[in-house]
């Protein structure tokens, strides 16, 4: 039992690194498009302020993610693992080619599809989802609402300044930009990890109570600030530059914007896609300047992939548990 429980641990922060990875673009395109920060310290500055994280929000999304999506009844070693496995290779066929989907939804998804796999659609807790499936429409529009406005209000109160007045600010202001995103980014999606370890833990018995210790807060944090490091540099050139064209004074119009569709999600426990949130934020913020800076054949693409996120980590995440069965595992 207990080499099991580490087993799953392992596979739990091996996709937390993955998320990281995966979802690096998303703190850091903006900030290297714009040529604020080398790649290198880029990832450096958003590894740092995601592990930080841990010590400033709390646990409500972890909480969601564990216990008020998924009947713990039916949770089994089974599922979790067929769940990692379905976000896992989601998002490592995703990042193959360029698409930032996010590693959110892919966890949901792949967790669903193993419970319901395993007890049909009754494993399932409507209640829970209600919001993240609403967010998944709201935080991409509240990010291009944010942006936009943001990026409006910029250009309105600096027309007279001259222009490489304001470039020389918002370089400064950017890396503030940068961090604050890095460090919602940090608190959303490490919780994701750390409600699927509780359930381990609860499953297992080693916990009575759903809560989470805090050393699965510190872990789930450092893999995936770990995971940012590491840099998903396909995704990063598709963010940063493919769907539109950013100067430093849109980069941090775009992190704000995102960054107050996170952190809106988190404080209200919800478990939202960071990766929806920054592309809607570039999207308006591209569209200040005319609809045709917006390369929409790539924002659609991208949009293509979030639509199928859900329900391929779903199938896969079955298709694992159902194959765990075969060899007797429940």
């Amino acid at each position: 039992m207990f080499w099991i429980v580490v087993g799953l641990v392992a596979v739990a922060l091996i996709f937390d690194y993955i998320n990281g990875f995966h979802d690096a673009a998303n703190s850091i395109a903006t900030v290297v498009s714009t040529r604020v920060l080398s790649p290198g310290k880029a990832v450096i500055w958003a590894a740092f302020f995601n592990f930080v994280a841990a010590f400033v929000f709390g646990t409500a999304v972890a909480k969601t993610v564990g216990s008020g999506m998924i009947d713990l009844k039916i949770v089994t070693f089974a599922v979790v693992f067929g769940g990692l496995t379905g976000a896992i290779v989601w998002d490592l066929i995703t990042w193959y080619f360029g698409l930032p989907t996010s590693s959110s939804h892919a966890l949901i998804g792949g967790y669903a599809g193993a419970a319901v796999a395993k007890a049909g659609f009754a494993a399932i807790i409507p209640s829970g989802w209600t919001l993240t499936l609403i967010f998944i429409v709201v935080s991409p529009l509240l990010g291009l609402f944010v942006g936009l406005t943001m990026m409006t209000a910029i250009l309105w109160l600096f027309r007279w300044t001259p222009p490489s007045r304001v470039d020389r600010w918002f370089r400064q202001l950017q890396l503030v930009s940068a961090a604050f995103f890095s460090l919602n980014h940090g608190a959303n999606d490490a919780q994701k990890t750390m409600g699927i370890i509780a359930g381990v833990l609860f499953a297992a018995g080693y916990i009575q109570v759903f809560e989470i210790p805090f050393w699965v807060v510190l872990t789930a944090h450092a893999a995936i600030g770990l995971g940012t490091l590491a840099g998903g540099w396909r995704i990063i050139h598709t963010m940063g530059s493919k769907i539109t064209k950013l100067q430093p004074v849109g980069g941090f119009a775009a992190e704000t914007g995102a960054a107050a569709a996170l952190l809106t999600a988190t404080m209200i426990g919800v478990p939202v896609s960071t990766t929806h949130a920054i592309t809607g934020s570039i999207v308006g913020v591209g569209a200040t300047r005319r609809l045709s800076a917006v390369r929409w054949g790539v924002a659609g693409q991208i949009v293509w992939a979030w639509i199928l996120t859900i329900p391929a980590a779903f199938l896969i995440g079955a298709a694992v548990y159902l194959v765990l069965r075969l060899f007797g595992a429940q």
